[in-house]
């Protein structure tokens, strides 16, 4: 009933609240007042009049939606960029030790590290920068132009005009040219007539400008939707509409695959077909070929150049590293024909016209070797082993066998001296005796340890069986001595609960009784037992 009461009175409340926003849209009822004492409109929606939950306001008011969040120390103001306050002649204490500054440590400092900084030159100190602290506003924090200075602008406007009158200078220097040499040889007519043709050549081509929109037949003007709404975009046919599309090429289910979305088709639907007849070979054909390879080859080399330590980058310089690739291959056939030169000047080419020395001719070898018709070595040739590409049989440190010719306990070692620490010096057989020595003394050392150790164990056990926890099953306890030793036990008790019944002089008794450990365990409190309670 209380529940139903209150979400009634809620809804009378909320009936009464909207009777008097009506009343006060139709002028029956005087609008509200905010804190400042402003009348508010009563047509504002409610969605703009009510203040956010985190703002409390306990009051109708509009603050919320004026700029609440203003600072007076905010500026629009811009750093003074490249400004400088004093430059010193010598050195200061607390300044820069790369440059000299006062401003800025060597940790930050911009200037190229120095081999020998301004501290211990005490040369070219650098000035001090000008340091500005301020706090920009909403706006000057998002403005893009903020410190740009439109005079810098006719720089740009100079350069252009500067390359447009060199432009034209050159055309009319190249016209008097032309028009000098013609004049040599013909008449003034004939020359006028030349100077007509040369300002056509120079002229646009009208009838190439129309050719050249002739042979964009493919291209389409066409409404290309998008989220905005769409915008009238240029789509290019990927195809001339008379060449038969990919797809078509080979109807079989398992030919070559064909992506609508891309329209690619990686593989040559027709592989079997004669390659001069053939006008479309498959996508990958046109990456493993052409212009497409090169390019290919030159962002390998780019990306090899830049691991190795070079300052190269195909998208940042492209020009730098189509020159650098181009000195690259230069290089390398250089050094190709210099390798080839030195091989043909040390072994020969047999390939030449020249006559074999008279040594080769006549020489002579008491070797019989046995070929098949094939023109293959059936015997006489000892086959070789290939050899590695480290170095074999190489001993150092006075070993004589390499690391790794000897084996023991998951260990690899010399075998010379059987030693696993590798570059060691080599102790040869004496150190084999002395290792083995160690090993039986470590051995009879752990032996005897061991054995040391069974003792206190079984000492151990005994004095667990008499007072530990485990009674043995043959312990025979005194009747007397046990109900003496219950009678000490609640004494002792007493005595630890009231420290008033303490004697002054207290007697320690060191010998403890299989009764008196009988009585300690009868009496000793079990905390996890449910019957504690009621043994006081």
């Amino acid at each position: 009933m209380a529940t139903a009461s209150a979400s009634f009175k809620s809804r009378e409340d909320h009936r009464k609240q909207l009777e008097l926003e009506e009343a006060r849209k139709a002028g029956l009822a005087p609008a509200e007042v905010d804190e400042d004492g402003k009348e508010i409109n009563p047509h504002i929606p409610q969605y703009m009049s009510s203040a956010p939950w985190y703002l409390n306001a306990e009051k109708p008011s509009l603050k919320h939606q004026r700029k609440w969040k203003s600072d007076p120390n905010y500026s629009k103001s811009w750093y003074d960029r490249g400004a400088k306050i004093y430059q010193a002649d010598k050195y200061r204490k607390g300044a820069c030790e790369n440059c000299g500054a006062m401003t800025h440590d060597k940790k930050s400092c911009m200037d190229r590290p120095r081999r020998a900084g301004a501290k211990w030159t005490n040369m070219h100190i650098a000035p001090d920068e000008k340091v500005e602290t301020f706090e920009l506003d909403y706006d000057g924090k998002r403005d893009r132009w903020n410190g740009f200075d439109p005079s810098t602008y006719s720089r740009v406007i100079e350069q252009y005009e500067a390359r447009e009158e060199a432009r034209r200078k050159y055309l009319k220097e190249q016209q008097l040219k032309k028009l000098e040499e013609k004049n040599n040889n013909q008449e003034v007519d004939s020359a006028v007539s030349d100077e007509e043709d040369d300002e056509d050549e120079f002229k646009v081509d009208e009838a190439r400008v129309d050719e050249s929109k002739q042979m964009d037949f493919a291209k389409v003007e066409k409404r290309v939707r998008t989220t905005g709404g769409g915008s009238t975009g240029t789509v290019r046919n990927l195809r001339i509409r008379e060449d038969t599309a990919k797809y078509l090429l080979n109807l079989d289910v398992n030919s070559a695959y064909y992506d609508p979305k891309t329209r690619s088709m990686r593989e040559d639907p027709l592989p079997d077909a004669d390659p001069n007849e053939k006008f479309y070979e498959g996508d990958n054909q046109y990456r493993v070929s052409g212009q497409a390879l090169e390019f290919k080859q030159l962002n390998i080399h780019a990306w090899e150049a830049f691991d190795k330590g070079q300052d190269i980058h195909m998208q940042a310089a492209p020009s730098q590293a189509e020159l650098l690739y181009k000195n690259y291959k230069v290089i390398k056939e250089k050094l190709k024909s210099k390798t080839k030169d030195t091989i043909m000047e040390k072994y020969g080419n047999a390939a030449s016209e020249e006559a074999l020395p008279r040594e080769l001719l006549l020489g002579q070898s008491e070797k019989e070797i046995e070929y098949d018709r094939a023109g293959r070595i059936i015997k006489g040739q000892e086959t070789s082993l290939p050899k590695s590409k480290y170095e074999e049989d190489v001993y150092i440190n006075n070993h004589t066998s390499v690391w790794g010719s000897w084996w023991k306990d998951h260990q690899w070692g010399y075998k010379c001296c059987r030693q696993t620490i590798k570059n060691s010096y080599c102790t040869g057989s004496a150190g084999i005796e002395a290792a083995e020595a160690a090993t039986d003394l470590m051995k009879a050392n752990m032996a005897r340890k061991e054995a040391a150790e069974d003792k206190p164990a079984q000492n151990e056990e005994k004095r667990l069986a008499t007072w530990g926890t485990d009674i043995p099953d043959d312990l025979v306890l005194d009747k007397k001595l046990l109900t003496e030793a219950l009678k000490k036990e609640d004494e002792r008790r007493k005595e630890e609960k009231d420290e008033r019944k303490r004697k002054y002089n207290v007697k320690w008794n060191d010998e403890v009784t299989a009764e008196d450990m009988e009585a300690y365990r009868m009496k000793r409190v079990h905390h996890d037992d449910p019957m504690k309670d009621f043994l006081n």
